[in-house]
């Protein structure tokens, strides 16, 4: 009987695994910003955390775990390139005039661009606070890293994406309001 238990508790497990894909998939391309990249690493994410789910400690703690083994998988994946990203122009233009598109999109759409020109540790931060609403813990535990880097990086990534708003044509002000809804 304790066999079967076992065998549902991991099915279970699996399953739960398999739902965050999407918000797995967010994460990732929102680090690096290739449709193809992060779905390859939401997949290796997903299968090595159903191979290894009975290292999984604490199963409330999952999402965490998960961001970690794809962190892992992300880290991986930048050491064996070692090679710089060449930014292409055409990938930086606006296919939209500015008359078809509001204030706040053509706001959002220039945040996501500067958000791509962040440092990758800063917005592997920036990502997991803002768009997956992770506690600085929370991040610190998934990144591996220390609390204090963590409120670090997303300081200095806040500050360079607030810096770069207000620098820009638009008025500060709108800037500065998508900011702090963004924090």
């Amino acid at each position: 009987m304790v066999v079967i238990d076992k065998l549902c508790a991991a099915r279970a497990l699996k399953h739960r695994i398999a739902e965050r894909r999407g918000r797995l998939f967010r994460v990732a391309y929102a680090w690096c910003r290739d449709r193809h990249l992060a779905d390859d690493l939401v997949q290796e994410a997903i299968e090595r955390a159903i191979n290894k789910c009975h290292q999984l400690k604490d199963p409330s703690r999952l999402d965490s775990w998960l961001y970690s083994v794809l962190n892992n998988c992300w880290r991986e994946h930048l050491r064996m390139r070692r090679e710089h990203v060449e930014l292409n122009d055409d990938d930086l233009v606006s296919t939209c005039c500015p008359e078809q598109q509001n204030i706040s999109g053509e706001l959002s759409a220039r945040v996501l661009v500067l958000i791509g020109f962040l440092p990758d540790n800063q917005r592997q931060v920036l990502t997991l606070v803002v768009l997956e609403e992770f506690s600085y813990r929370e991040v610190a535990e998934i990144l591996d890293i220390p609390i204090g880097t963590v409120m670090s990086r997303l300081s200095r990534a806040r500050r360079s994406l607030s810096d770069q708003l207000s620098s820009a044509s638009e008025p500060v002000t709108e800037s500065r309001s998508y900011l702090r809804r963004v924090k």
